[in-house]
């Protein structure tokens, strides 16, 4: 099977963004919405960006010409699936909704159509079994924004066959992108289950230690090595996100998180981060910011629960057999920015001193910290 036009579904952040990378790499792309206006404003976005990179001579004015010309806006479903190989669905994260639509795709679509979910914590397999064809179904979760980022993880769901992964891995390489497999349908796949679990222990670390929010910060941004501090990466990401994360990854798997009161009250309050002017932090103005975070500031916090919480989650993939060690660092990397890898961090930090502390969490706050089997492995 060769994948030549791909149907991008939704016209959001995600949409558009994919969309233009396909464009870019020679595709040929309808990107369809419920309504023109979502369109129209979703094709402006591209060719702003398509400027940008002409702008920044990345790209000649032909090029972004010939680039914007590949993608079709159709509002017409049957007719935006019509000569399709990959339909790729970019719509929010609500099940329901994401339910409905491939009900409505599932009758008009040809029988050769691939179905790919870009979710990035929904089930994989649970949506593709209200489908007709689960065999010809694969989570493809890029990360925002699809422009910039490089990672994409691919999801195979239970009746996903090896040829549609192995065409899936080739399509996201054929845009430029590195793929990172996920093995098995998870919560949170590999790089969620990491980070946002991440947001909720560093609330506990602050209840617990009385450390502030700076300094746990400047500790995940100088001793973890993190491109900024976790609180500061939340508040970027947006607590809607990742409340809404929260949910649908601690109702399918309660080990994955510790959640934490915190995250839904701001989230209840409407403090969603940068986006609103105040999340974990309080944000003066449109223009993003970064927070003062110091290496004085990390030196008052030890994140050695913050790193056992990482270390016990990627562990967790690997002794379910969802991810290997170099495939979560390149996630981590990739994904989140990490500098350097996670388990060289753990290893200087001292292995044997992190199950420590993981167990006596675990004594005192509950079986959520006791250390997986694979991280009793390596610490001995």
């Amino acid at each position: 099977m060769e994948i030549k036009n791909i149907t991008v579904l939704g016209s959001g952040i995600m949409g558009h963004g994919i969309a233009q990378v396909s464009a870019m790499s020679g595709y040929a792309v309808v990107l369809r919405d419920v309504e023109q206006q979502f369109l129209d404003k979703a094709m402006e976005k591209i060719k702003w960006s398509l400027e940008k990179l002409v702008s920044k001579q990345k790209i000649s004015e032909t090029e972004a010409q010939k680039i914007f010309s590949r993608i079709t806006p159709k509002v017409d479903l049957k007719d935006a699936l019509k000569n399709c190989d990959l339909m790729i669905e970019a719509v929010p994260e609500i099940m329901d909704l994401k339910k409905k639509v491939y009900a409505e795709v599932d009758a008009v679509a040809g029988e050769n159509v691939i179905y790919a979910s870009n979710t990035s914590t929904l089930p994989i397999t649970e949506i593709a079994n209200v489908t007709s064809r689960p065999n010809k179904f694969i989570g493809i979760h890029f990360f925002n924004p699809p422009q910039l980022m490089k990672l994409v993880e691919v999801i195979p769901g239970q009746k996903t066959p090896k040829e549609l992964v192995d065409l899936t891995m080739n399509f996201v390489r054929s845009v430029s992108k590195e793929p990172v497999l996920c093995k098995k349908d998870v919560a949170g796949f590999i790089v969620n289950r990491i980070f946002i679990p991440l947001v909720h222990e560093a609330a506990w670390a602050m209840d617990r230690t009385k450390s502030s929010m700076t300094e746990i910060d400047s500790a995940v941004k100088f001793t973890l090595h993190f491109p900024m501090g976790i609180f500061e990466l939340a508040d970027f990401t947006g607590l809607d996100v990742i409340h809404k994360a929260t949910i649908e990854m601690h109702s399918r798997d309660k080990k994955v998180i510790n959640p934490h009161p915190l995250i839904e009250n701001l989230f209840n309050q409407k403090k969603l981060g940068q986006k609103t002017g105040s999340g974990f932090y309080n944000y003066s103005g449109e223009q993003y910011e970064r927070i003062n975070l110091t290496e004085d500031l990390a030196k008052k916090f030890d994140p050695i629960q913050l790193l056992g919480t990482i270390l016990n989650n990627a562990s967790w993939l690997v002794t379910n057999q969802a991810s290997d060690v170099p495939e979560i660092e390149k996630a981590l990397n990739l994904g989140m920015g990490l500098k350097k890898p996670i388990f060289e961090t753990a290893k200087e930090s001292g292995m044997k001193k992190i199950v420590e502390g993981l167990r006596t969490l675990s004594k005192d706050h509950g079986k959520f910290y006791e250390p997986d089997p694979y991280l009793l492995s390596i610490s001995n």
